[in-house]
């Protein structure tokens, strides 16, 4: 897909997805800021690896659990930039938080990031799509699935995908708003091989996937010019396994 001349902010691309989507984005010719908070060597790597495909990056650090950060990041890559085409909202933090050990600070902590920030992120970013823009949520499995170790994690996934209806429909037909819900593709830090293989084996199609599964459907849905509102599982199949 060919987006040269097109502005992209990738949040949180100093790492895992957030990364490989900001660094095939820059591949098809998107000038990138490249958004991150606590991986600073990570937002390098990905700019050095844009540049070095021939591609324009500019790094932005922000605390997006900050109430006014992802308003005040959206309107500074628009004005350093010249212009704001496409945002991804890939930021987030998935922790394990049993039932009986979450604490307030952890639920508005998750809820900060992973649901807060991409709404006022998309709300900042409406303004300077003139042109038609796209906005990429990212959600993940647990948005449609019950993992009883991770319930405000899930609980914030779900509320992105009702996040990117909600939006698509305020924000038509001059901003599309798409989003993709990757299951396992990256392992969380932690996670042993173990873990892997009883995962893949559960997977109708028999393997994890990767970031660059992910990738292509956030490429597809970017030219998907009659999509919106959608949210593009890529999970092998594991939500519709027995």
């Amino acid at each position: 897909m060919e987006l040269r001349g097109r502005v992209a902010l990738v949040t949180g691309a100093g790492r895992r997805l957030g990364q490989a989507i900001a660094v095939r984005l820059g591949a098809a010719g998107a000038r990138v800021a490249v958004h991150h908070h606590g991986s600073a060597d990570g937002a390098r790597d990905t700019a050095r690896r844009i540049t070095e495909a021939g591609g324009e990056a500019r790094l932005f650090r922000a605390d997006l659990r900050e109430p006014d950060a992802p308003a005040a990041l959206v309107d500074a890559v628009a004005a350093g930039m010249g212009a704001l085409h496409v945002l991804v909202n890939s930021a987030a933090v998935m922790e394990r938080t049993p039932i009986g050990s979450v604490t307030p600070a952890q639920w508005d902590a998750m809820m900060a990031l992973n649901l807060r920030a991409p709404f006022f992120a998309s709300q900042a970013a409406a303004p300077h799509m003139r042109d038609g823009g796209v906005i990429v949520n990212v959600a993940d499995l647990a948005a449609y699935e019950t993992w009883p170790a991770y319930v405000p994690h899930g609980v914030s996934k779900a509320g992105v995908v009702q996040l990117t209806r909600a939006m698509a429909r305020a924000l038509a037909p001059a901003v599309r708003v798409v989003g993709v819900a990757p299951g396992v593709v990256l392992l969380p830090e932690g996670w042993d091989d173990a873990v892997a293989d009883r995962l893949a084996a559960t997977t109708p199609l028999g393997r994890p996937g990767t970031p660059e599964d992910v990738v292509r459907a956030v490429l597809y849905l970017i030219g998907a010019d009659f999509v919106t509102g959608e949210t593009l599982v890529v999970d092998g199949g594991r939500r519709v396994r027995r």
